[in-house]
């Protein structure tokens, strides 16, 4: 199993979504080999709790690490215990292989890593963003690690991961491997592979962006340099499928692509609203392929709603490895492998500002935010509740609350019992963002 996460990637940022502009060949076969979903989702609209959510399969808010929006704090009680049942863990323990190679995101050192959940090979970079040459972090410190040791190698970040991955699935482990492959690609510092001679001082942008905006939105950047670092990414990708290819492992491999969270910035959410951070369809709405020949017939698609828990609980099902604790997605196995039916479920998402949850067509938002940062809405203040049918309207315009009040009281009602279910956020959260400003009308198309 190849599990391959993109970091802050844009719904229509590659060719098989749409993307006129932004070349992805490699990611555009492995949709023609396998399965495009158009109702793909992330676990939240931030990193680190996606990738809780990912690797344990339960919703972040079971765990105090996904409280925070996103992971900064560098202390014990930050991260993923070394107890807790993973994905990995669980492969690990029913004889796979298990390796990382790129972003962790879930804690760091002396506390954390991925060694200690599960993974038996690492190398990559902790925190949240690294520099794609220099190899420091958001708070310029060197961030670059095989296994638990600190390393220093020259090279473009995302060649690296992507190189590492390749010889990974190329060679023989004597037992079925789990490959998850993290890059930070396309998430900030922008600098594509020929930005090696651009000076950076990533210590002294982070502080001044820091006191500006908890978004972290940094300078730099264009559409077009957006563009290079998805491309390069795409590149990488097109390595390790011709590894696996060559070294005739392609027929009987899952390989996943998707991304931790929404685009933002330079990305295309189209016809999205929102971005990383927000739970509206823009935040949460995510690509997502899946391709195993030996199982599926190429060139599908659904529009069925998937969830990135829903991965782990399928790996997990497709490998005949039990859970040790319930999980909160659901296995796609017997609808992928035996034709049966869709497992319809639902998905839910909370953060400290926002709440939502999708059941078939309809998908309920609540939201504590001044509603006019979120474009041309009325001004609203305080604490709303909506509904929309994300099917037809997934820019979330026409609010249907008063035509199925009905729908509306029961989505409602079970998002606050599993709201109950999650670890209370504490009384003093930062709330990132609190959106405190408004950021301007929706961009149009033609924009």
């Amino acid at each position: 199993m190849i599990v391959i996460l993109a970091d802050d990637l844009g719904w229509k940022d590659l060719g098989c979504y749409g993307s006129t502009a932004i070349r992805t060949p490699n990611l555009d076969r492995l949709a023609a080999e396998g399965l495009r979903f158009t109702h793909g989702y992330a676990g939240s609209p931030w990193c680190s709790s996606t990738r809780i959510s990912l690797y344990t399969g339960r919703y972040p808010g079971r765990l105090p690490a996904g409280l925070e929006e996103p992971l900064v704090t560098r202390s014990e009680g930050h991260g993923i215990p070394a107890d807790h049942p993973t994905l990995p863990s669980l492969l690990a323990g029913a004889g796979h292989r298990t390796a990382m190679f790129g972003k962790w995101h879930c804690g760091w050192l002396p506390w954390y890593s991925p060694l200690r959940i599960g993974f038996q090979t690492f190398f990559g970079n902790l925190d949240g963003a690294l520099d794609y040459f220099e190899h420091v972090d958001t708070l310029g410190r060197p961030d670059l690690y095989e296994g638990e040791t600190p390393v220093e190698q020259v090279g473009y970040y995302t060649d690296l991961i992507s190189d590492r991955a390749a010889e990974y699935v190329a060679a023989d482990h004597g037992a079925p491997f789990y490959l998850q492959l993290n890059y930070t690609a396309p998430h900030w510092p922008w600098e594509g592979p020929g930005d090696s001679d651009v000076g950076r001082d990533i210590r002294a942008r982070y502080d001044r962006e820091w006191t500006r905006s908890p978004l972290m939105h940094l300078d730099g950047g264009s559409v077009a340099k957006y563009g290079e670092l998805v491309e390069a990414m795409d590149a990488g990708i097109g390595r390790v499928l011709n590894a696996l290819a060559a070294a005739g492992r392609s027929d009987n491999t899952i390989v996943v692509f998707t991304s931790d969270n929404g685009g933002e910035r330079w990305s295309k959410n189209w016809p999205f609203v929102g971005e990383k951070g927000d739970l509206t369809e823009g935040g949460i709405r995510v690509p997502l392929l899946l391709r195993w020949p030996a199982a599926l017939a190429p060139g599908q698609e659904s529009d069925q709603p998937v969830v990135t828990m829903d991965l782990t609980a399928t790996l997990l099902d497709a490998c005949g490895v039990e859970p040790a604790l319930p999980l909160d997605g659901v296995s796609l196995a017997p609808w992928l492998l035996d034709g049966g039916e869709f497992p319809a479920h639902d998905l839910f998402w909370r953060t400290s500002n926002q709440g939502a949850l999708r059941r078939g067509r309809f998908k309920y938002l609540y939201d504590r935010r001044d509603r006019a940062v979120l474009g041309n809405w009325p001004r609203h203040v305080g604490e709303y509740h909506l509904l929309y049918d994300v099917t037809v309207d997934g820019r979330e315009r026409a609010d249907l609350a008063g035509q199925y009040p009905d729908v509306l009281a029961e989505l409602r009602a079970e998002w606050e019992r599993l709201n109950a279910e999650q670890l209370p956020f504490p009384p003093d959260h930062p709330g990132l963002p609190r959106w405190e400003s408004a950021t301007g009308p929706a961009v149009s198309e033609s924009d």
